[in-house]
């Protein structure tokens, strides 16, 4: 964007949501360069956080008015380079407008505003007897904008269902400034007549519009839990054991894998006691009735030590539950501790494929000479290598980003896909052709010009064609 142009878009920014709501100098734009996915970066020309839906209104006019590109933002805890401001334009961050704005027991549904953290939901649930079921590990900073975005899951979404399970309805703004609600509304029941436009934007990743507040589904909470730990001495014991539970027929809350290098992070930076020794944990939470749980915990007792589990834990109570699902979800911080820079993947497999997977995840490790950990949602085959690689070294940078390569194409091969929650973002744009047929993209392509014929919204993501940042910095390099 030309420095006259800039200035002015700025001032028109201060004029509508005042001087204290708008980030325009480049030291400070900085902190918006990427999400967690950081081997794009590229600085916004401004960033804007309005207050209300009437600011986001303004703000999406004014960039019509000027035909600049539109970036909706939550916390930036993506990990696709789904809020990457490829070519500039203005980002709109929402998380000022983090309201609970009505927690309604008797309908089990709450309304809140986009930027309201997704933990926040659970908390004031609570008191009801009452939870917000997706929990993405980032949960204590992720947004319910961002969360709709990407379609999150989480650990528990095995048994739950994901983001869009439990989103009833949402008010959308359009690029062309008009307001939207699609599905139910917050005054009305649950049946919505005519086409699902709510559920064709989840998982649009921020291209058909800046989500502003949101109507989600409550659930009860469980009666009865039993959370184990099961201890083997390799990762093709675990797996074995996740694809013999299911196949009992028993859906648990949660079922998670951490390898040996994971485990030995979490103990080394928490003390919790999780054996270093072990090739791999896997936490299963079972919930339920207290007759039912308690007939599935034996099953899987006695499915986990047939598959040679050396140990099978039992948290005893509450503050044991709790302290291993901290540790679970503390897993990619503890990382931080082997490694300056890491890369994930959260391609899905078949869960019977999960053992090839884990296996070819080996293979890859010692291909590319880079150690690559994994704890992931072995339930539904949802895994999560972490490539850990030092950014400073170029040619580690090239390796990590081959090894991501090769593991998202044997997810296809296998019959799975290069996405489960995460998005594709700016990061997996080449997958979408070995994923899907031409038709098939064209069809993505156009119901995205239902909600925005300009393609300003989030521009430069999840098509293939798409431009990166990289080609965008030569040539304004060129220009320069």
């Amino acid at each position: 964007m030309k420095l006259k142009l800039r200035n002015e878009v700025v001032n028109r920014l201060i004029d509508i949501v005042g001087v204290d709501a708008v980030i325009s100098d480049k030291s400070e734009l900085v902190v918006y360069e990427c999400d967690a996915y950081t081997m794009q970066k590229n600085l916004p020309s401004a960033v804007v956080l309005p207050g209300s839906v009437d600011e986001v209104v303004q703000v999406v006019l004014l960039c019509k008015k000027f035909n600049l590109p539109i970036i909706p933002r939550g916390a930036g805890t993506s990990l696709s380079g789904a809020v990457l401001a490829v070519d500039g334009g203005v980002m709109i961050a929402l998380t000022r407008m983090n309201k609970i704005l009505e927690v309604d027991p008797r309908n089990r549904r709450a309304l809140v505003e986009a930027g309201c953290v997704n933990a926040w939901v659970t908390r004031e649930a609570s008191p009801h007897g009452l939870f917000f079921a997706p929990d993405p590990s980032s949960q204590s900073a992720c947004t319910i904008g961002g969360n709709i975005a990407t379609n999150s899951g989480g650990p528990h979404t095995l048994k739950n269902g994901v983001t869009t399970n439990h989103v009833l309805g949402y008010e959308m703004i359009l690029p062309d400034g008009s307001i939207e609600w699609f599905g139910v509304k917050p005054d009305g029941g649950e049946d919505v007549e005519g086409y699902d436009f709510r559920g064709a934007a989840i998982g649009s990743e921020g291209m058909f519009g800046v989500v502003t507040r949101a109507l989600v589904r409550l659930v009860k909470k469980p009666a009865s839990f039993k959370t184990f730990l099961a201890v083997f001495d390799s990762v093709e014991q675990a797996s074995c054991t996740v694809s013999d539970i299911i196949a009992e027929g028993i859906v648990p809350g949660a079922l998670e894998m951490m390898d040996q290098v994971i485990t030995q992070a979490l103990e080394e930076a928490y003390k919790v006691g999780f054996p270093t020794d072990a090739g791999a944990v896997l936490i299963i939470e079972l919930d339920g009735l207290s007759g039912g749980v308690k007939q599935q915990a034996g099953q899987v007792e006695l499915i986990c030590k047939r598959n040679k589990a050396r140990e099978v834990r039992l948290a005893k109570d509450d503050y044991e539950r709790n302290a291993l699902w901290k540790c679970r979800k503390r897993a990619f911080g503890a990382v931080g501790r082997l490694s300056p820079n890491y890369v994930t993947q959260d391609g899905v497999v078949p869960r019977s494929k999960v053992p090839e997977i884990m296996r070819f995840i080996g293979v890859v490790s010692e291909k590319y000479n880079l150690c690559i950990p994994n704890v992931f949602h072995a339930g539904d085959g949802n895994i999560h290598p972490l490539i850990l690689f030092d950014e400073r070294n170029p040619d580690q940078v090239k390796k990590a980003l081959l090894a991501g390569n090769d593991i998202l194409t044997k997810c296809v091969a296998l019959g799975g896909s290069v996405t489960g929650e995460h998005g594709i973002g700016a990061e997996k744009i080449d997958f979408m052709n070995k994923q899907f047929a031409k038709d098939d993209l064209e069809a993505m392509k156009k119901l995205r010009t239902v909600f925005d014929p300009e393609q300003r919204c989030n521009p430069h993501k999840m098509f293939p064609g798409a431009k990166r940042c990289a080609e965008f910095m030569v040539k304004k390099q060129a220009s320069a």
